[in-house]
């Protein structure tokens, strides 16, 4: 009977396991069925190639935990075989059928444990409140939220007093016509602008932080103030309509109601 318990509660530590790594993958901005599906992979040691592994990989928090859950899952399956071998050894006196039938209980019980939501949601809320108490795993993949692999960037410009930008605001220069984001103001003085409004005034001497396209962004930097900057803004935010008028025809939730 010991040994079955020990079988039970090798597989138990398994479950807790596996919940611990998902719930840390989730917290570094891994979807939770991509991070259920990863964290059992490791545990198992199965090896999956996927899309999703690459994302896993690339990411060096998300590569720690993965390379930890890897370890333990080895640890783990050597004790499990050692145990189950210990276990059908020890069936063979007169409480086999009871041992049998504890064992087939017991992971009967475990499955259903494990499938239940309303203790998956507890659990997930008490795993997450330690980890985000306790540790600081709260880094997302922002190179793949934001797609900065391909054509997009997150990039620094430096307004000079000729340039296109300098002494007008959001509003007027409305850059987001253009496909652009401003996702932030450095004054020379060292003050800080987060997610400036339109009304906020682009100086010379200031340096942006920019989301959009990088042949965009280098365009832009290159604009000077005048007549041939407005015609090049004109000409950008034209491209950029047509781009928008191009990503809604792929867009399968477009109800066209011409």
């Amino acid at each position: 009977m010991a040994a079955v318990l020990s079988l039970l509660a090798i597989l138990t530590f398994a479950i807790i396991v596996t919940r611990v790594a998902e719930m840390m993958l989730v917290q570094t901005g891994l979807s939770r069925e991509a991070a259920r599906f990863q964290a059992r992979s490791a545990f198992t040691g199965v090896g999956f190639t996927t899309t999703e592994s690459e994302t896993v990989t690339n990411h060096p928090v998300r590569r720690h935990i993965v390379m930890s859950l890897m370890f333990v899952g080895n640890v783990g399956f050597i004790t499990v075989i050692s145990t189950s071998i210990f276990t059908i050894t020890e069936l063979r006196d007169d409480n086999k059928m009871a041992m049998i039938g504890s064992l087939i209980g017991g992971l009967v019980l475990l499955i259903l444990l494990s499938r239940s939501n309303w203790i998956d949601r507890r659990v997930s809320w008490f795993i997450g409140y330690l980890l985000k108490t306790f540790t600081s795993l709260d880094i997302r993949d922002y190179n793949s939220l934001l797609q900065l692999s391909g054509e997009y960037r997150v990039t620094e410009l430096m307004v000079e007093e000729d340039d296109w930008l300098a002494d007008r605001t959001l509003e007027q220069l409305r850059l987001r016509d253009e496909g652009v984001m401003v996702l932030g103001i450095n004054r020379l003085d060292g003050t800080f602008i987060g997610a400036p409004r339109g009304s906020s005034v682009i100086l010379a001497g200031d340096t942006i932080i920019m989301y959009g396209k990088l042949d965009m962004v280098e365009r832009l930097d290159a604009r000077h103030r005048g007549y041939e900057g407005e015609v090049e803004h004109r000409q950008a935010v034209a491209s950029q309509k047509i781009e928008l008028e191009q990503q809604e025809l792929h867009d399968p939730g477009r109800i066209d109601h011409e």
